[in-house]
């Protein structure tokens, strides 16, 4: 029988790289997709909905409040606009345009991607700080914290921190210099985890807010996120994020996620009502995140590591190419195969040999991140069984020729 994706004409294909966005994400688990066939057949509050999120995310992360986005990218918009604003809905209903207010967000230069248009999104200007010599190969240093304290005005509404294992500073030097001038600090977790210890590891080192991605090692709906933190700073968020098209009088927030008393009315709809999450996301988003919180460790590396020794195994030995699979759990939950070409005496590089893969019958999507340097990475992540026999086999013909 047809699964849906070929009734509307539309290819599937085999993910061994990572849950990428534009790869559409992670494979959900059958328990999170029936909650959220379930959850689509009531109607909620959705604020009644968030705020009960709220309880459950910061009892996983040790925050004061939590909320679902529809991403890390949109947590971290919420977020910035939270710093930004506070709890003036005049404030809020005039963003992005950010004229005399504090408008002015610090990042290390070395923490810059792609990702960060989200910050610059709400109408702040990026303040990069310091030089990372250690990547240009010119020497050793990288942005200090002391250059982010002397960066730091009247206009700085927050430090922009992304998290990293080879990020500098370490995030607790940037808290200390961010709070001593009374500057929260938002941290970009987005792919941090696993490990589930990371949930509350940002936290627990002084961050004031962290955005998480939903749709990756949770196996969440790929358009959920959390953004957990300062109970003020997620009321700031929530309010620019609902659905606020009712008279003052007849709404009534649960006060756990909105404290209605503190504000002169409600906001118009704010900057992030573009980036609207469902009662089927959130449903999702905390079904998958029990499940990944209950997961042992041991036994989700344990699964992740039998789909790349099958693909190595189906690989095997072949000429002008050699095998290797990082697996030092001191380091990452998450086993990765490396294929390292002798790109000359193949006649073709690492990148032709990506895009020979995905241009197949199925597509087959391998991670390119360092095809510069003549390897081809794998990741577990979205296997499913049968499929890294059926890579390892397209992958010997290739090599092949």
């Amino acid at each position: 029988m047809p699964n849906v994706y070929e009734k509307l004409g539309v290819p599937t294909i085999i993910n061994a790289s990572g849950p990428a966005t534009r790869l559409s994400g992670s494979i959900m688990p059958a328990e999170v997709a029936e909650a959220m066939k379930e959850a689509s057949q009531y109607c909620v509050d959705i604020a009644v909905l968030q705020a009960h999120a709220s309880q459950y995310l910061a009892q996983v992360t040790g925050a004061e409040a939590g909320y679902v986005t529809s991403g890390a990218a949109a947590g971290l918009l919420l977020g910035t606009a939270a710093c930004i604003t506070g709890l003036d809905p005049t404030k809020m209903n005039r963003l992005p345009d950010t004229r005399g207010m504090k408008n002015q967000v610090i990042m290390a230069r070395s923490h810059r991607n792609f990702y960060d248009h989200a910050v610059r999104s709400a109408g702040v200007e990026l303040v990069e700080v310091g030089i990372a010599d250690r990547y240009s190969g010119a020497g050793v240093r990288d942005t200090e914290p002391w250059e982010i304290e002397a960066a730091i005005n009247e206009r700085t509404a927050a430090v922009c921190y992304v998290a990293y294992t080879h990020s500098l500073p370490s995030l607790a030097e940037v808290v200390a210099v961010a709070h001593r001038a009374g500057v929260p600090v938002i941290v970009d977790a987005a792919g941090q985890l696993p490990p589930a210890a990371n949930l509350k590891r940002f936290i627990a080192e002084g961050a004031d807010l962290v955005a998480f991605s939903g749709g990756k090692a949770i196996r969440g709906p790929q358009s959920s996120g959390i953004l957990c933190g300062r109970r003020e700073l997620i009321q700031a968020a929530a309010l620019q994020h609902l659905d606020l098209d009712i008279y003052f009088a007849q709404w009534n927030p649960p006060p756990s996620l909105i404290d209605k008393s503190r504000l002169p009315g409600a906001p118009h709809h704010g900057i992030g009502r573009p980036c609207k999450v469902g009662k089927e996301e959130i449903v999702g988003l905390l079904t998958a995140l029990r499940l990944f919180v209950e997961e042992d460790p041991q036994a989700r590396r344990s699964r992740w590591l039998q789909l790349m020794e099958a693909l190595a195994a189906a690989i095997g030995e072949t000429p002008h190419a050699q095998l290797s699979l990082a697996n030092d759990a001191k380091r990452t939950e998450i086993p990765i195969l490396a294929l390292q070409l002798d790109e000359e005496a193949l006649g073709f590089s690492a990148l032709d040999l990506v895009k020979r893969l995905q241009d197949g019958t199925p597509g087959i999507h391998a991670n390119p991140s360092r095809v510069s340097e003549g390897v081809v990475l794998f990741g577990p992540m979205c296997l499913k069984e049968g499929e890294p026999e059926i890579v390892g086999k397209r992958v010997r013909q290739l090599l092949k020729g």
